[in-house]
């Protein structure tokens, strides 16, 4: 990796004469992002390389408060008197804004003062060649899987983010992260019976990646087990959410209690701070400060000192996700959940979410039902936000006497997130691949629409 890309001085010397220009200019706050991107990726397809990509740029936003009044610019070329000619733009433009009694940098009391190390930079980024390799032997385990018919593609990226924030009420921090994945998907069947599917993998550190082979071998698999897939009457019956979707629940609930929502009153659980929704010894944690995360920072977007958060404590909803604007709405205080491009303003958001894991394993979690459903794939978003009305395609495999049979497809699944969230059962399984994470889980009498 070029050091140049590394050094993040001139970025934050840009930020810096920023947020000095806005105050000349008339602003009475302002402060400035400066993101870095780079990125390269490769797809390959049938061994051949189909496409090979590579970006690098810098962006900067500056955002300037006048009064309560605010306005926000962005640029990727900040060159010759540019700097001061971006600054009276953005306080012109605030000075015509409507007021907006919320508005305002964060407390300085609730800045970070010390910047954790999280490990998040992979020094040793990936050249493309080892891209390519990577992406074709995870495309070859899943062609060598019995049963696969034809592939659906590979990829193996490689990137490094940062951001530099200053302040004019004094705070300046700056950090970078790298990423890198690998993704393949695999067909199986012919003609109108062919089934796809896929896995992927990806972490800041390349050591913390899957291996190739493993990747293509689990979509190879997961394609041939799809082959044949059956209808199924509608019934109601328990569903069992494979490790893969099972987020997806978490997802649904961190949606609903995040600040906008509640400050617009256009979430179910708008009223439902510190009330019981999960059954006892539940609990969902948002841990930004996790070790080499995907979606780990040691500061939020406003320059607030992050930390790990339990959002639900056995069973119980504890907090709402708050940036400063949206906690001054609601009366609170921001709990270090802001995130922004270099052309928005902050606005609340997760970091590295996950559901603490259960007692029995996932075979024992199964092992009770009858007749019940396996949920692998999610289609579509029919979730409704305002009412908590769950409605979703699914396709996966069904459950016989606690054993997991034949695949199964064309199928909706429905039923209230607060029935779902209150008859949620976690296994013991939880592994931290993704951005959510949650171990197999299994949710009690959902509507099962088929044939």
């Amino acid at each position: 990796m070029q050091s140049d890309l590394l050094d993040q001085s001139a970025l934050r010397t840009l930020a810096e004469r920023l947020v000095e220009a806005a105050r000349k200019a008339g602003a009475d706050a302002a402060d400035a992002v400066a993101v870095r991107g780079i990125s390269q990726g490769v797809e390959v397809r049938d061994g051949r390389v189909e496409e090979s990509e590579r970006s690098e740029g810098d962006d900067v936003g500056l955002r300037v408060l006048v009064g309560k009044r605010q306005a926000v610019v962005s640029t990727n070329d900040v060159s010759g008197d540019g700097v001061a000619r971006l600054a009276e733009r953005a306080v012109a433009m605030a000075r015509v804004a409507p007021d907006d009694k919320y508005v305002g940098l964060a407390d300085p009391e609730l800045l970070a003062r010390d910047i954790p190390e999280l490990d998040l930079l992979d020094p040793q980024i990936p050249s493309t060649a080892e891209l390519e390799r990577r992406a074709q032997e995870a495309e070859a385990a899943a062609l060598g899987v019995k049963g696969v018919t034809k592939s659906g593609g590979a990829s193996a990226s490689a990137g490094i983010g940062g951001m530099v924030l200053v302040t004019s009420s004094g705070f300046h921090g700056a950090y970078l992260r790298s990423s890198q994945s690998i993704s393949t998907t695999a067909i199986s069947g012919e003609g109108t019976g062919m089934e796809r599917d896929y896995d992927y993998t990806a972490a800041p550190h390349g050591a913390d990646l899957l291996a190739p082979v493993a990747v293509g071998r689990s979509a190879g698999e997961r394609a041939v087990a799809r082959a044949n897939p059956r209808k199924v009457a509608t019934c109601q019956v328990p569903v069992v959410f494979d490790p893969r979707v099972s987020g997806s629940l978490v997802g649904h609930l961190v949606g609903a209690i995040n600040g906008a929502s509640i400050a617009r009153k256009t979430s179910f659980l708008k009223d439902k701070l510190g009330a019981q929704l999960f059954a006892n010894g539940i609990r969902i944690i948002d841990d930004p400060l996790r070790l080499r995360g995907l979606r780990s920072q040691p500061f939020d977007a406003e320059g607030v000192k992050v930390k790990k958060t339990a959002l639900v404590d056995d069973g119980v909803l504890t907090t709402w996700l708050l940036d400063s604007g949206t906690a001054r709405e609601l009366g609170m205080v921001t709990t270090g959940h802001a995130h922004r491009g270099v052309s928005s303003s902050p606005s609340p958001g997760p970091f590295n979410l996950h559901l603490e894991a259960g007692v029995v394993t996932a075979k024992e979690l199964i092992s009770d039902i009858k007749q019940g459903f396996y949920v692998t794939d999610l289609i579509g978003s029919g979730v409704n936000g305002v009412t908590g009305d769950y409605s979703r395609g699914a396709s996966g495999f069904w459950i016989e006497n606690g054993e997991i049979g034949y695949a199964v497809s064309e199928v909706t699944i429905a039923g209230h997130l607060f029935e779902i969230f209150k008859s949620m059962t976690p296994a013991s399984d939880l592994e931290f691949r993704y951005g959510v994470n949650a171990p197999t889980v299994r949710i009690e009498g959902l509507t099962l629409g088929g044939r």
